[in-house]
Parts: C-alpha cells; structure tokens; sequence
C-alpha cells in the first residue's frame, strides 16, 4: 500500500492525525515522528512483530544497540525503573519531557519491562541496562497518552547514517519500510538526544546532545527552596543561614556550595519581584555576619517547583497554598518547624522580633539539615 506523509502543520484537525497515528502503531505499523532532537521511528513496543520490522528498517540488532522506551511522564518512567534512585528521580522530574534519555540498571522484579514480549526484552535490555526517555514534542505525547504501553523508539534513520532533522531526509533513507511519516518541519535542536548512565550514585554521559557536560552538572545538583509569603524577611533570612550551615555540614566555604553540587533558594507565594529584604532582615543577619544586602525577591513558580529536591515553607498556610497548585510536589513539601509550628511574620515589628524569628528559623534548619541526604555525601556527578 506504500507509505503515508501527513504535513502535520497544514492539518485541519491535530486529534485525527494523532488517531491516524495510534491506529497505525495498535496495527504493528512503523511511525517516524518529529521530537524536538531529531526525527524518531516508533513501533510498539507491545508489539513485537513491530519491533522486529523497526529493527529489520534500521538495519541493525537490539543486542548491539538497544532500543529506548518512549513513556507518558516521568511518574510513568517509574514502573520501569521501580528502584530508582533520588539521583535519577532528580534528572527526570527537572528533565522530562525533554532531550535527555535516562540509562538505569533493570534489576527491579516488579518493573513493567518485565511485561514485555521476551522479544523486545531482547531488544529493549539486551544488556541489563534500560534507557528512558519523555520526548518533549505534543504529537508524541499525545499520542503516548491514548496507547497502551510505551513505544519502542530510535532515530529515524539506517544504522550508522545520519540523524533525520527533516521528514524528507528520514524519507529518503526509510523509503517504504516505514507506514506512516508525520512531517512537522525541521526539528527545533537538529541534534540527538544527550544519553546519560545513572548506576551507583554516580552520573555519567554516554553519549553527547543537546544537553551539555556543563549543564548536566548544574541538573543534577541537590536544590532547597524556602518560602514564606513576601520573600522579604523570613525565606531570605532562612536562605543565607542554610547556606552556612549546609557550608559547615560539608565542610566548605560558603561560596563553594553550587560547586560542590547544592543550591539554596528563597521564593515567596506573593512576592513582588525584584523588591530587597527589609531592612530589619538585613541588620539582624548583619550581626551574623550573614550579608542580606543584595537579596532579590522572586515569586514562587513551576521551574522553581520542579527542580526543587526539598521544599521548606515558613507555615501551613504556604505549604497549603503551594501544594493546591502543585500538588505533585508533595513528598518534597514540609513546614520548616519540624513541630509542625508556624513562623510569624515579623514584618512591621522591632529589630527584636526579626532576631526571634532568626533564632527559631535556626534551629528548626539545625534539625531539618542534619535529616538531609546531601549529594556531596552520597551522590556524585
């Protein structure tokens, strides 16, 4: 019957290409979709006479090249890879949907992988190893959304030749072995996807992309968020004697603590963006020795959220309002106190109110740091 080009640009009605799509995949056919790397061919990865077709048009073996699993979300990711360490969850909540495909060992008796025809296994883990990846293109997505299972997923080309960053290049070196190709112009990186090992607390990059060695570092860094409402006075003051004790734990200067992989940040659910802390804030860490005077407030927002690893507010009433907006942040979200007692705001009271809100702010970071598991004792990239 040949092969199928839909110029998804130029569709009246997105819903019946993605339909025209899954239909293709639920029947064993191939599919070549754009992704924001590079053109992908897909099949089914419950399919393993697909599969075989996908590894037949690519010219190659699962054993020497594995397949990556395509999957829904990073929540989904996790039934594939059941013991996933906070390293690796790290890297796929600030990651996914995006251009990095994770590798993890695949010893987990209770990961779906374990689901798939023994064919694919072959394909998918020839080594022991899996490699997962959201790609962050709406068609793909769309389309995982209304197919049972993940797709089997490589790039649109023969082994060894070029990535396909156009569908007219994948064409041409597909030909007729592919069923249908969704052509949605050149792709926005024109470049693969970056590979990364997660094995043992350590990161390591098998294959360079789109994501550099440097930012690689920065994504995998420990990140604490601290929030009250203005960002103002409490978050900012709790953000600078975080730094110092975090510094002290690790036994590192202050300002080597992004370099040894952990970031502290204050936010604020109402803050007006680009206001200073108050001034009473900045004599009371003065005489900490403790400098407050370049402080910046920011609002409270997904980014922040996302790569967020522990999430500290000053009340129940923030820890409240975060989570009705971001309610998957949850496990990550705790009252500083670890009583679970609100710190009030001293704003418009004495220089002697700011230092009673220090001293409780302190000690509840003394207990709320000695429980945190510090990527510079445990985890490294």
């Amino acid at each position: 019957m040949g092969s199928k080009v839909i110029d998804v640009r130029s569709a009246v009605d997105l819903r019946d290409v993605v339909h025209r799509a899954v239909q293709t995949l639920v029947e064993g056919g191939l599919v070549v979709f754009p992704t924001e790397t590079v053109y992908g061919l897909a099949a089914s990865a419950l399919n393993e006479h697909a599969v075989q077709r996908l590894l037949s048009a690519k010219g190659r073996s699962g054993a020497a090249h594995p397949l990556t699993l395509a999957v829904r979300s990073a929540d989904d990711a996790l039934d594939y890879m059941p013991h996933a360490s906070q390293l690796c969850l790290r890297l796929a909540r600030r990651c996914w949907p995006g251009p990095i495909t994770l590798v993890v060992d695949d010893s987990h008796a209770d990961s779906l992988v374990k689901q798939l025809p023994a064919s694919v296994r072959a394909a998918v883990v020839p080594a022991g190893r899996i490699g997962l990846r959201v790609p962050a293109h709406p068609l793909v997505l769309d389309v995982l959304q209304m197919i049972a299972g993940p797709l089997a997923l490589t790039s649109a080309n023969r082994s060894g030749g070029p990535d396909s960053v156009t569908v007219d290049e994948a064409v041409e070196t597909l030909g007729d072995d592919v069923d249908l190709y969704l052509d949605d112009g050149r792709c926005r990186y024109g470049q693969p996807s970056t590979v990364v090992q997660i094995s043992h607390g350590q990161v390591s990059m098998l294959r360079g992309g789109v994501v550099t060695e440097n930012t690689l570092k920065r994504l995998t860094g420990f990140v604490v968020v601290l929030v009250c409402t203005g960002n103002t006075c409490r978050s900012p003051m709790a953000e600078v004697m975080c730094r110092q004790l975090i510094a002290k734990r690790l036994g590192c200067k202050v300002e080597q603590l992004e370099e040894r992989g952990v970031l502290v940040i204050s936010a604020g659910i109402a803050a007006m963006a680009g206001a200073g802390a108050s001034p009473e804030a900045v004599v009371v860490m003065a005489e900490r020795g403790l400098d407050l005077s370049h402080h910046i407030a920011q609002p409270v927002g997904d980014r922040l959220i996302r790569h967020a690893d522990v999430i500290l507010t000053m009340t129940n009433g923030h820890r409240g309002a975060l989570l009705s907006q971001w309610p998957e942040a949850t496990a990550r979200t705790f009252v500083l106190s670890p009583d679970g007692m609100d710190i009030s705001d001293p704003i418009g009271g004495p220089t002697e109110l700011y230092q009673q809100c220090a001293d409780q702010i302190l000690a509840a970071l003394e207990q709320r740091i000695s429980e945190m598991e510090l990527p510079a004792e445990g985890e490294t990239s």
